[in-house]
């Protein structure tokens, strides 16, 4: 049965995912339909992929109006090249680290510190998720891992021993 207001499935009794062991974090998009890639889970990854690469279009097109505008207000070729610079690496860094966050978990410091960053830089970003969403839901491979180390965990927790250990043979 579907719980409507997270898109989740119910999970059968005694399976890591009910209500006894460790239930899966979902992702943006995408719910926990990550785990078993189920519930349109490839269709998710089109839209997330096409969605994103739309999106970074039209910011390089409005980008490209700022440039206009620019250029209109006849700043001086100098202005013109420190923000067409600025741009440029601030979207190379929103990439590399908005790549890096798909891989592990950031710091929450270091993530409010380049909040200006990011923001100049959505471009990179916007592609870095694009680039992810063709091979895998992004933030899959992470939340996986974190995942299946919880269930492991759980399962070695909660598993019965099959001897009385008072029994147990001394050599």
């Amino acid at each position: 049965m579907n719980d409507e207001t997270t898109g989740t499935q119910d999970t059968p009794a005694g399976s890591p995912g009910d209500g006894t062991g460790p239930r899966p974090e979902p992702l943006r998009f995408y719910g926990t339909t990550w785990v078993n890639h189920d519930n349109g889970y490839a269709a998710r990854r089109i839209g997330t992929a096409v969605g994103s690469l739309a999106a970074a279009a039209v910011a390089c097109l409005v980008l490209r109006f700022a440039y206009q505008g620019i250029q209109i207000a006849n700043v001086g070729s100098f202005v013109t090249l420190l923000i067409i610079v600025m741009f440029a690496i601030c979207s190379a860094l929103a990439f590399g680290h908005t790549w890096e966050t798909f891989k592990k978990r950031p710091d929450p410091d270091r993530q409010a510190s380049l909040r200006g960053l990011l923001a100049i830089g959505f471009v990179g970003s916007l592609l870095a998720y694009f680039f992810r969403s063709l091979t895998e839901a992004p933030g899959e491979k992470l939340h996986r891992q974190e995942y299946e180390a919880a269930v492991a965990q759980h399962e070695k927790r909660t598993s019965r021993r099959t001897r009385n250990p008072s029994k147990k043979r001394r050599s």
